[in-house]
């Protein structure tokens, strides 16, 4: 992968870290990973964050493109969306790649002039 497309995927990543470098959302990802679509009084439920709170959350991550709401009868169900993620995962992994191998070359050069 070029640099510039590294740079466009990181680019499009970025709204996927920021709202997930909230811990609250964050744990609704996990919820929502771990329970499936889930209403907003479920998502509520058992913690200490209030239900308005929870939705102005859930919009922050659908703003990323991690969540998205759809209707079930009378109740509005929340779903995330793993693809954002995959892509944002996918840059880091090449990140890392990335860095593993200017790491090698530095140890091969250094080793080089013992």
């Amino acid at each position: 992968m070029s640099a510039a497309s590294l740079s466009r995927r990181l680019t499009n990543s970025a709204a996927v870290f920021a709202a997930l470098g909230d811990g609250t959302r964050l744990r609704l990802v996990a919820r929502l990973t771990a329970s499936g679509p889930a209403s907003i009084t479920r998502l509520a439920s058992g913690g200490r964050v209030t239900r308005q709170a929870i939705t102005k959350h859930l919009r922050v991550l659908e703003g990323a493109g991690l969540a998205h709401a759809r209707r079930h009868g009378r109740e509005q169900l929340w779903e995330l969306d793993a693809t954002p993620l995959d892509d944002a995962r996918a840059g880091l992994d090449l990140i890392s790649h990335q860095w593993e191998q200017a790491l090698r070359r530095l140890k091969a050069f250094v080793e080089g002039q013992g």
